[in-house]
């Protein structure tokens, strides 16, 4: 076994310092190294029987299936694990590799996250959920130095979530050049296939680059901008500003859309002789040159005293980058400053491990839903930030409002009266969005939802009846009535 120094400065192959490769690499086996992976053994974590029941597996399965036949005669192994790193299924038609692999522990059932093998292709793109290649020599333990790995995340076609990975081995004198390839567009197949089974549809999601914003001046101590009048909301904002205040890094945790980053932003706002506030967000990708760029643009703000530091969708960094991250924060905290940091993330195990031994207080950010107080006046505001001046709404639009469960939160709520407003001087209910009215809870197809949408223009247009909404839509009034059942749609009465 070759030596290794302890403080292991260097990538573990000749990879110069400047390639994004090198960079990821070094950084895993820093992390493998504090996760104390032995460097000689794959020490096999085994979890029993794999889940061949989820929309993951049925997917992945047909598509590595598909793959697997035109590579018949290469030594290449195909697998699918979930986002634990946990090998769900294996497949491919060269017994010998499978052989080998069965000796590594590299099987179904068996975890091959970072933290239980160390640096490996899968565990890799899992980290830094991004498509990784590790070639022999790049792998932490010499057992796997046989193999060359290349694997990439499948996400979840609407959240875009991390769904798991496609992971493809190889013997390590063999050619790789297409590997990687082949797994990221095995990804993207899964990805496409898990839409189409899921009776929904995947919605274009655009490749952020990450976002900083930085706002000077004004008034420290006051909630300027904040319409939000609930005991829930004000309670949380106050938590917040205590731990800040106290010097305890702070993370905000909450569901999408509940205003994690507005609750951190009013709560480094209330400390005395603060004048500046750097809001930076992640870029919700795995591309290594689009994270260094963004680590580079604002870190060096880090430096400045009078700097309240907000990082948010810290959930979604690659391994890498949070350990670069929390080297920096930690950093600047033994120099016995008392600049404040908060995080945002959707719950605390979802911060990168190095990010949460950081943090010293956790405050939630309530959903929308149990603050019903805020609806209304977020409604307002909202109207008029996008006219710039007050926009009435009718009662039925109100009930319509206040009667609604906001499963987005703030960030529905707000794109909700944004368009409703650019139609309308007096919002009324049929001015607001089909989903206000739509009760349902389970997500539905195109053709459901444009049904659903259909519906809803023909219930709300003024003056209408039952009978000349089924005679519209061409459908008897039973059938009519069982699709509002079906669709849980409520309309808000005229009267009142």
């Amino acid at each position: 076994m070759e030596p290794r120094p302890d403080d292991l400065p260097t990538a573990p192959g000749p990879l110069p310092d400047a390639a994004p490769a090198g960079r990821r690499v070094r950084a895993s086996w820093r992390r493998s190294q504090v996760y104390g992976v032995p460097p000689d053994e794959v020490v096999p974590v085994f979890t029993g029987s794999p889940d061949t029941g989820s929309l993951l597996y049925e997917c992945a399965h047909r598509v590595l299936t598909d793959l697997q036949s035109t590579i018949a005669t290469e030594p290449v192994s195909l697998m699918v694990a979930d986002p634990a790193g946990f090998v769900l299924t294996r497949l491919g038609g060269d017994s010998s590799i499978h052989r080998a692999l069965d000796r590594v522990h590299l099987a179904p059932g068996f975890s091959y996250s970072e933290r239980n093998a160390g640096t490996n292709g899968l565990g890799l793109s899992l980290a830094d959920r991004a498509p990784s290649l590790v070639r022999a020599a790049d792998h932490w333990c010499t057992d796997l130095r046989g193999y060359t790995c290349a694997a990439a995340p499948v996400l979840e076609p609407v959240s875009g979530e991390l769904a798991g990975s496609i992971n493809l081995t190889t013997w390590s004198d063999s050619s790789s050049d297409l590997l990687l390839g082949l797994a990221q567009t095995a990804a993207s197949a899964t990805s496409a296939l898990m839409a189409l089974r899921s009776g929904g549809r995947a919605v274009p999601r655009s490749a952020p680059r990450g976002e900083v914003f930085r706002v000077v001046g004004g008034s420290p101590a006051a909630d300027d901008g904040d319409p939000c009048v609930s005991a829930a909301w004000r309670a949380a904002v106050g938590a917040a500003a205590r731990a800040v205040g106290g010097g305890e890094v702070t993370t905000v945790v909450g569901e999408p859309g509940a205003g994690k980053a507005t609750l951190a932003a009013l709560a480094v706002r209330r400390l005395p002789g603060r004048r500046r506030l750097l809001h930076a967000r992640a870029p919700g990708t795995g591309d290594t040159a689009d994270v260094a760029a963004w680590l580079d643009l604002w870190t060096p703000g880090l430096r400045d005293d009078d700097t309240c530091v907000i990082v948010s969708g810290t959930h979604t960094l690659p391994a890498w980058a949070a350990g670069e991250l929390a080297q920096l924060l930690g950093a600047v905290r033994r120099t016995g400053r008392s600049q404040p940091f908060v995080l945002t993330a959707p719950d605390y195990a979802a911060l990168p491990d190095p990010l949460a031994r950081l943090t010293d207080a956790v405050v939630e950010a309530p959903p929308l839903r149990a603050r019903a107080d805020d609806v209304l006046p977020l409604a307002a505001w909202s109207a008029r930030q996008e006219r710039h001046r007050s926009v009435p709404f009718t009662p039925r639009a109100t009930r319509a409002l206040t009667g609604y469960g906001w499963p987005g939160n703030v960030a529905q709520l707000r794109r909700v009266v944004r368009e409703a407003v650019t139609r309308a001087d007096v919002v009324d209910v049929h001015h607001l969005a089909p989903e206000v009215l739509d009760g349902g809870t389970r997500p539905l197809s195109r053709l459901q939802r444009l049904e659903r949408d259909e519906i809803v223009r023909c219930l709300i247009e003024p003056g209408t009846t039952m009978t000349q909404v089924a005679e519209e839509l061409g459908i008897g009034r039973a059938t009519l009535y069982r699709k509002i059942a079906q669709y849980r749609i409520a309309v808000p009465p005229r009267s009142g």
